[in-house]
């Protein structure tokens, strides 16, 4: 399992984010088979987005956690957003 601030500290430096908010979807998924997994939701805000397509953004984001995703993270809700 990963953190939620570690995933925070990766989207923060690999995105650009200027804020990254994450919700723990853990709770939802009590009594599902894995060991030990993570559920997040995302919402990212970043300037690296702007001009990008919703599915662009979100393959920024899976993009991003590739590694976690094969291991320590089974579940990810992205939402994205460009600054104003």
């Amino acid at each position: 399992m990963i953190s939620s601030e570690e995933v925070k500290n990766i989207l923060m430096q690999k995105l650009q984010a200027l804020s990254v908010k994450i919700q723990d979807d853990g709770a939802l998924h009590i009594g599902h088979q894995n060991d030990d997994p993570a559920y997040y939701t995302v919402e990212v805000e970043s300037i690296l987005f702007k001009g990008k397509s919703l599915v662009q953004q979100h393959q920024m984001v899976y993009s991003a956690l590739r590694e976690e995703l094969k291991e320590k993270i089974h579940a990810l809700t992205i939402k994205t957003k460009v600054p104003a």
